[in-house]
This record gives structure tokens, sequence and C-alpha cells, in this order.
């Protein structure tokens, strides 16, 4: 394995852990949280679509054989996409302040937060995630990471329409005018009108 894809890569991933377990000290008290089954329905695919990606090898050998050819340039981009989805990731995550929470929930004194990334998307967090995921299957380059990012994407899908639901519930229609505005992970902001 490519010694870029061995440390370079877990590396981006380990920091970005850490730092989102010492940021989640700092939100403010739940509301109303999503319940456990719900969220391991979204949490387990996450964990397969990372284990898929991490492991020097899995069972079978269509999933290890080549996508991308193993090019420096192929790495390279890989592992910056990786970071920018990381950074991404990072910038929606301080937006959000104390709002913040890993799963889907209802803060106390919960704010709509819709400036940075915001602007943007309005799920900027999944948005990362899937460039790095994106990133680091093209970095591994192998069929394996495309059936991690389909899964990590199905994952994220669900996860995102409960918490529109959720949102629209509790901003009302603050959230719909929000909703009706920003596109919910991929910007076009005027790209439409080119």
């Amino acid at each position: 394995m490519n010694p870029l894809y061995r440390f370079l890569i877990p590396f981006m991933w380990l920091a970005w852990v850490i730092y989102w377990l010492v940021a989640s000290y700092s939100a403010k008290r739940t509301d109303r949280r999503e319940p456990l089954g719900s969220r391991l329905l979204h949490l387990l695919p996450l964990t397969v679509a990372g284990c898929m990606l991490g492991a020097d090898r899995l069972p079978g050998s269509f999933l290890n054989e080549r996508l991308f050819p193993r090019l420096p340039a192929v790495l390279w981009a890989g592992a910056l996409l990786t970071a920018i989805g990381l950074l991404f990731a990072v910038w929606a995550r301080l937006q959000l302040g104390r709002n913040w929470s890993a799963s889907v929930t209802i803060k106390q004194d919960h704010e709509l937060i819709v400036t940075g990334p915001y602007a943007l998307v309005r799920h900027p967090i999944y948005t990362g995630l899937l460039m790095a995921i994106i990133g680091s299957a093209m970095a591994r380059g192998e069929w394996r990471g495309l059936l991690a990012v389909l899964i990590a994407w199905a994952a994220l899908w669900r996860k995102l329409r409960i918490e529109e639901r959720w949102m629209a519930d509790h901003f009302g229609q603050r959230y719909d005018g929000y909703r009706r505005r920003v596109p919910a992970l991929v910007p076009t902001r005027g790209w439409a009108r080119r």
C-alpha cells in the first residue's frame, strides 16, 4: 500500500476525529434527541464505509481491484480532496458553535445558522464528510472506495432527511425559506444563472 494512503490519510481522519470529540464538550443541552435505533441506522453504515476504506484488504478479489491508476497525481488529488472536505466540515462545526450535535437533536435555545458554509449548503458537515470520503476512496483507488462512497452517501442522506423534518418542525417558515434558498449538499449558487 502506498505510504500516502497508509499514513497521511489516516492521520487527517484521526486529527479530525480528535477535534470532533474535543469540540463536542461545548455543545448546548439537548431538548429532543433522535432515538438510538434510528441513529444506528446511519452510524453503522458509516462505520462499514470507514472500515472498507481503512482495511488493508477486503475478502473477495473484486473490491480490491484497481479503479484508478496508481499514480502520484491521483493519490495527491485524493489526499487534497480529503483535506478540503475535512476542513469544510470543521468550518461548519465552528459556525454551528454550541448548537452542534453528533445525533439529530434540538438543543435548548437552538439557533438557525445560515452564515458561513451554511449560506452555501444546508448540511455542510455532510458535504465535507462526503468530499473527504470521496477523496479517501480516490486515493485508495480500488472498487471498494466507490462502494464505501455510496454507503456513506445513503447513510448521510437518511440522516439529512430526518434533520430536515426536525428543523422544519422547530423553525417553521424560517426554515422553509432557508430550504428554498440554499441547496442541501452541493453548492449551486450562481452556477444555474450562467
